[in-house]
């Protein structure tokens, strides 16, 4: 389960994150491109933006289910 303590700084403010525990196997990037980048070192995926439509949404959702190690959270600060 993500962690919002422990946020990939990167991440643009708002309910999705992704945390440090995220190991970039780049399945939530395919899920999510326009939502998701990596970082300058490539070690992590972070929210470039927040989803601002009901297709973004859907697929960030799709993008924190497949997620392997569960580092993707819903539960940020609107």
């Amino acid at each position: 389960m993500a962690d919002k303590n422990d946020k990939v700084p990167q991440n643009a403010p708002g309910k999705f994150y992704i945390d440090n525990t995220c190991v970039p196997c780049n399945d939530c990037i395919e899920e999510a491109p326009m939502l998701l980048r990596y970082t300058d070192d490539e070690s992590k995926v972070y929210f470039h933006r927040q989803p601002q439509t009901p297709e973004e949404e859907i697929a960030a959702r799709r993008a924190k289910d497949i997620c392997p190690v569960e580092s993707i959270g819903d539960d940020g600060d609107n």
